[in-house]
């Protein structure tokens, strides 16, 4: 699963010098968007997601997704992660695969590996340091004073590297699929579920 993750830099204000990654999300300078080591469930997260004017933005989502049918906000603590394998039968994110899916920007995740009793912290990063998006859906729940936006990050099995740590793991889009996911035209899930795979072993690094 991802209960934790972190955004250790800035990567929306010009002064951040991340031309290239705004360039692959497709955005221009947004920012500031404050850095955080420890981003949790309920908080305000950064995603990219397509508008209504045929372009991309930046949004600030409340991590937990919440359907529109739900009647409080308390169900998102328990839909901060989707299972890829499930996503297009449960009637909580289907939908929203179909017509609402998003970038969810990081450069690293948390995961604990059980050990007896305790429990050892891992950080998970690329090799490179370099940010990277996770795959997410977002949903706009307007039974409150005000509409609140909210979003899950979609998790995969672990591949042979994580499985040692936790069985799950976020998914991790490849910068070539960014395009295909945010696509509001294409709604059939047979063309996005194949982009729901682990990122290979190769490219990730554990530290404690």
């Amino acid at each position: 699963m991802c209960g934790r993750f972190t955004r250790s830099k800035d990567y929306f204000s010009e002064h951040a010098n991340q031309r290239v990654f705004l360039d692959q999300l497709g955005i221009g300078f947004s920012g500031p968007v404050p850095p955080s080591y420890n981003v949790a469930p309920t908080q305000q997260i950064a995603a990219v997601r397509s508008n209504s004017h045929d372009g991309r933005e930046l949004a600030m989502l409340r991590w937990g997704l919440v359907p529109g049918w739900a009647l409080d906000l308390d169900i998102g603590a328990k839909m901060i992660n989707a299972r890829a394998k499930t996503i297009t039968e449960k009637p909580a994110f289907r939908t929203a695969l179909r017509n609402r899916r998003c970038l969810i920007i990081a450069d690293g995740f948390y995961e604990w590996q059980k050990a007896g009793k305790a429990k050892q912290p891992y950080l998970i990063r690329l090799k490179g340091g370099e940010p990277f998006c996770f795959a997410g859906l977002w949903e706009r729940w307007g039974k409150g004073e005000k509409p609140v936006e909210t979003c899950t990050i979609i998790t995969t099995d672990a591949t042979q590297l994580m499985a040692p740590i936790h069985d799950r793991m976020p998914v991790i889009l490849a910068p070539a699929d960014y395009r295909l996911w945010l696509d509001t035209a294409v709604q059939e899930p047979d063309r996005l579920t194949p982009l729901l795979r682990p990122r290979p072993d190769v490219e990730m690094e554990p530290t404690r």
